[in-house]
């Protein structure tokens, strides 16, 4: 497998690795969808089918995976969810805390697992990002926490949620430097503009070429 950075400078590859933290997720996911590069979390069945659900990774492993591409040619496997933690039917209608909160039971239509869910938290449970975050975050090692394990985590996470839903790494770093000022915006596309154009030149679309 190449290298595709090799074909930069060492000061155009510090430039482009800094360069795609501006990209947002349209544009790496398009970028992605152009060199097969797995962004879409899959689940296995017990019949043994792997099937790609509607989630999809977060913009840090994405980036991981672009990383790594442009560096050893390869994309790398897609997130999966085991079968063993995957449900197909609903959840049933009565619930305890020892029940666990498999895959495809966290939903706000499943009324049941949110009243439970509120009733561990002493009515402090809200069907939110963070919620959602952190049953992928269990889902993805291959766990299916109690509904009391994932309570508790959720109590925990609310209270360090701006470490768990943080803004882009490169509006950090800017706000650090003290760049992120009210053209933050056009320097955000001037940046994801100048890394797209850069990775056009060092990587052909895969099936392309004369």
């Amino acid at each position: 497998m190449s290298n595709l950075l090799s074909q930069l400078t060492k000061s155009e590859q510090t430039r482009l690795l800094e360069e795609l933290n501006y990209m947002n997720l349209e544009e790496i996911r398009r970028f992605c969808s152009e060199h097969r590069i797995p962004y879409r979390i899959v689940a296995e069945y017990p019949n043994g089918k792997v099937k790609a659900t509607k989630d999809t990774d977060r913009k840090p492993i994405v980036l991981a995976r672009v990383q790594r591409y442009l560096t050893t040619g390869e994309v790398g496997q897609p997130t999966r969810i085991p079968a063993a933690i995957v449900r197909d039917e609903n959840p049933p209608a009565r619930l305890g805390p020892r029940d666990r909160l498999y895959y495809r039971w966290y939903a706000k239509e499943h009324k049941g697992v949110i009243q439970l869910l509120r009733d561990l938290t002493a009515g402090r449970f809200r069907d939110g990002a963070v919620a959602r975050v952190l049953a992928m975050k269990f889902w993805t090692r291959g766990e299916a926490p109690t509904f009391e394990e994932f309570s508790r985590s959720w109590t925990r996470a609310k209270v360090e949620e701006h470490r768990l839903l943080t803004p882009e790494y490169a509006y950090l770093t800017d706000l650090k430097h003290q760049r992120a000022d009210g053209d933050w915006k056009a320097l955000r596309k001037a940046k994801a503009k100048s890394a797209l154009e850069t990775l056009a030149r060092i990587a052909l679309v895969r099936g392309a070429g004369p």
